[in-house]
């Protein structure tokens, strides 16, 4: 048990593993819609919606997106009432 602790302690114990796990600081992504005031959230612009959503259908999270809370709620209900009137699929079907 002696032997097994000062091993540890001469590798750096778990202080060193904690360190060697940290993720990389990257930039932190802009919300799109804040820095361009021009740009509005319409749900008839269907151009623009399917860039917030996955082939699979689904939504972007905002961790991915960059978009800010106010701005991701606007552009799941603008996605969804396209998706009532049939301008975006609910879900892909195919191969």
């Amino acid at each position: 048990m002696a032997m097994e602790r000062e091993e540890r302690g001469e590798r750096g114990g778990r202080g060193e593993d904690r360190d060697a796990k940290k993720r990389p600081v990257g930039r932190r992504k802009l919300c799109k819609f804040c820095g361009d005031e021009t740009i509005k959230i319409d749900y008839k612009d269907a151009g623009l919606l399917k860039y917030f959503i996955t082939d699979r259908g689904k939504l972007v999270p905002r961790r991915i997106s960059g978009n800010c809370a106010k701005h991701q709620r606007e552009i799941s209900t603008a996605v969804n009432r396209a998706r009532m009137i049939a301008m975006m699929p609910f879900a892909v079907t195919g191969t």
